[in-house]
């Protein structure tokens, strides 16, 4: 009963950071570009949720502290990740 609820905290921490990241004007993936406008809203809404996930699977103190440990990984893995996948559509 915990891992899929586990799973789904965890990817949906993910995808509020994906979400944020595409929302900012620092966004790097030109085909991210067109979910500006509505990346900032559903990554906020995302985040909620996950944050539920995570105290109903965890408790509140844990469960606050994993989704902030996901989420802030997530948002700092994606702008060098970005950085890396551009660097290699410049070589080809």
């Amino acid at each position: 009963m915990s891992l899929p609820i586990a799973i789904a905290a965890f990817a949906t921490s993910l995808l509020s950071a994906a979400a944020l990241y595409a929302g900012s004007r620092h966004c790097r993936w030109p085909s991210w570009k067109p979910l500006r406008r509505s990346g900032s809203l559903a990554g906020l809404a995302l985040a909620v949720v996950s944050l539920l996930l995570w105290i109903v699977l965890l408790g509140g103190g844990a469960g606050l502290c994993a989704m902030l440990g996901t989420w802030m990984l997530a948002m700092v893995a994606l702008p060098y990740l970005a950085l890396s996948v551009r660097d290699r559509e410049a070589e080809n």
